[in-house]
């Protein structure tokens, strides 16, 4: 199996855009090192702001530059990103739907080192909320690569959330990534796993475990969470036995509730995988933390067996 950074293959697209596109510019608030900007800095340093560390301006200045005609891509860990500029989010780029692109980088848990304050678990919910905004989550590296094509095509505010680690590859490179679509990655006849970022390999995990059981298990990637296909979703919820969310966030206002919210009504029981309502914390390594937090690929099992029983009730 084929492994990729989602940072690094970010930074290597960024890089490739910016040589086919001179309206392109990049804006850092000191991690270029870790974003992977620093590659576009080097072969653009005349397209490239390094802001400090200072979301709220960055957001501003991005949103003056976009007037101008400029695709601006701003740039930091996905907790500052979304968190010390949304007002500047709010009300210089959505209100106005300007054509500003936010990156999160290190998302989730997955800045293992940093504890709370460098980890976003409300990160999704805080961007789904704000009108204009389209969020978007790739699964892998591949994904990463084809949604960072898109959305520079894309005329108006985006939100992308990267993982900071190595994620296996799982999104065909013959497929065209499409905004607001969701994808089936392996199908199922009893339950469906509706899945995003690193969950959705944790997701596909757990499939081929309950497949020793007998347990026929369908994987969708939603990695488009705004704008999302609600009749592709009931397509895919339609005549399961039951529903298991899987994301790398919290259980409230992020994929639980957008897939809650198209389902309502629906007597199908659905069983979130997710961060319950916790902050994040440090730990020796990332695997440590997706334990700590259940959110694991037998977590997901034992959530696909709860299902299977509530509908068995």
């Amino acid at each position: 199996m084929k492994f990729q950074n989602p940072r690094q293959v970010y930074g290597e697209t960024l890089l490739e855009l910016g040589r086919e596109n001179e309206k392109i510019v990049v804006l850092e608030a000191d991690l270029g090192k870790s974003t992977m900007t620093v590659l576009f800095e080097q072969q653009f340093p005349e397209r490239f702001f390094e802001m400090g560390i200072g979301e709220a301006n960055m957001t501003s200045f991005a949103a003056g530059l976009s007037l101008t005609g400029k695709i601006a891509f701003t740039n930091s860990f996905a907790v500052f990103a979304a968190g010390r500029s949304f007002d500047q989010i709010r009300q210089g780029i959505c209100i106005p739907a300007l054509n500003v692109k936010i990156v999160g980088s290190s998302a989730g848990l997955s800045d293992f080192g940093d504890g709370a304050t460098h980890q976003s678990v409300e990160d999704m919910a805080i961007m789904c909320a704000i009108p204009n905004m389209t969020v978007l989550v790739p699964a892998d590296g591949t994904e990463t690569r084809k949604m960072t094509r898109k959305i520079a095509e894309y005329n108006g505010p985006v939100y992308m959330r990267i993982n900071r680690h190595d994620l296996p590859d799982i999104f065909p490179e013959d497929q065209d990534f499409i905004i607001g679509k969701p994808y089936l990655i392996r199908d199922g006849q009893d339950i469906v796993i509706f899945a995003n970022g690193i969950m959705v390999s944790k997701a596909l995990e757990a499939a081929q475990e309950l497949e020793k059981e007998n347990i026929s298990v369908r994987v969708v990637n939603v990695s488009s969470l705004k704008p999302i296909d609600e009749d592709e979703i009931k397509k895919f919820a339609k005549g399961m036995k039951g529903i298991v969310t899987a994301e790398e966030h919290s259980i409230i206002g992020g994929l639980a509730s957008v897939i809650a919210f198209i389902l309502r009504g629906s007597a199908i029981p659905h069983i979130p995988v997710g961060i319950n309502d916790r902050f994040g914390q440090s730990a020796h390594n990332y695997d440590e933390l997706l334990a700590e937090y259940n959110l694991t690929n037998k977590d997901i099992v034992n959530a696909v067996r709860q299902a299977l029983e509530s509908s068995c009730k």
